[in-house]
């Protein structure tokens, strides 16, 4: 159930500070125990709070909260391009563009401060946390059909890749086919839903999470090696600058790719992939596993492998160093 009190009650938290129930209290004309109940149910959503009998209420660090207002000043010109729109609170971004597409323009940006229930490829889940991570779906209208729109994922993972790289994260790279690492870790994500026809107009809602600042206990529900922007940048990043460049750079390489296709930015692509000329294991959806050397990625965007039974494009399926899980 919803509480109308508990997000203007955590903004006002933000600061990473003690404010006690009676100070809280007199700042909205509620009662404390109403102030109580928001922060329980901050609770029930994950959100932990420090309280301390004297002190008051607090999170456990100050941060930045998304502000659609404050995403559109840092797009600068861009913004008239673009619709944001920011929630406090949702349980999938790209499941609420998905179930709301009548009702949403195209090039429109929906971000939640916490997704509690994101999805990854493969049924998998994203694990998120009030600060810990960036999400956001942006709805994208293709005049092409679904079949034309081999690649995308990958070119949404080059404007990934030029975003993070502008924020000095040089080390950012490419794992086919929508994950971004640092090493060996995982930093951020895509998931791609379409739906149209193959060969008439589609709609694409495109999902992209990237760890901020995860906590010790997220870290232990994610099902890989994973990290974050506050492990790896040396300067504290803005999550609403940060929305705003990769923004900027998805609308000039959405463009590009609906001109284009895939092929025009393959050669980009292959310059941050991590696994090139490596030994890897394809895990297949239907369980097989294929072994070979990585040779690159095909003008469709599928992937090149060097197998024993000869050179194979794999269009699915998830790429794995080989030996390694």
């Amino acid at each position: 159930m919803k509480n109308l009190y508990t997000f203007p009650i955590i903004s006002l938290l933000t600061d990473g500070k003690f404010h006690s129930g009676v100070a809280i209290a007199k700042q909205f004309n509620v009662s404390r125990a109403t102030v109580w109940n928001a922060l329980q149910h901050a609770e029930t959503l994950g959100i932990t709070i420090f309280s301390v009998r004297g002190r008051g209420y607090k999170l456990p660090q100050a941060l930045t909260l998304l502000n659609a207002q404050a995403v559109l000043a840092a797009m600068g010109e861009d913004c008239n391009d673009v619709k944001v729109e920011v929630h406090d609170h949702l349980a999938s971004t790209n499941s609420y563009l998905m179930q709301n597409l009548s009702t949403h323009s195209h090039a429109t940006c929906v971000a939640a401060n916490l997704q509690t229930s994101g999805r990854g490829r493969r049924g998998r889940a994203w694990h998120a946390g009030l600060g810990a991570s960036l999400t956001f779906s942006l709805l994208w209208r293709f005049q092409c059909g679904a079949s034309a729109l081999s690649g995308l994922s990958l070119a949404v993972g080059v404007a990934l890749a030029q975003t993070l790289h502008s924020f000095g994260i040089t080390q950012a790279k490419l794992k086919w086919p929508n994950d971004v690492l640092i090493g060996k870790e995982k930093l951020a994500g895509i998931l791609i839903e379409l739906q149209g026809d193959m060969e008439g107009p589609s709609t694409a809602v495109i999902g992209i999470g990237i760890n901020l600042n995860l906590p010790e206990n997220i870290k232990q529900q994610i099902d890989q090696p994973a990290t974050d922007l506050a492990s790896v940048s040396s300067q504290k990043i803005n999550p609403n600058e940060l929305l705003a460049v990769l923004l900027k750079h998805l609308l000039i390489l959405l463009r590009d790719f609906e001109q284009n296709g895939f092929a025009h930015l393959r050669k980009e692509w292959m310059q941050h992939h991590a696994y090139h000329l490596q030994a890897v294991r394809m895990l297949m959806p239907d369980g097989r596993e294929v072994c070979g050397e990585v040779k690159g990625v095909a003008e469709d965007g599928s992937l090149l492998v060097e197998t024993i039974a000869g050179l194979q494009r794999f269009l699915s399926g998830e790429i794995s160093l080989r030996g390694l899980t």
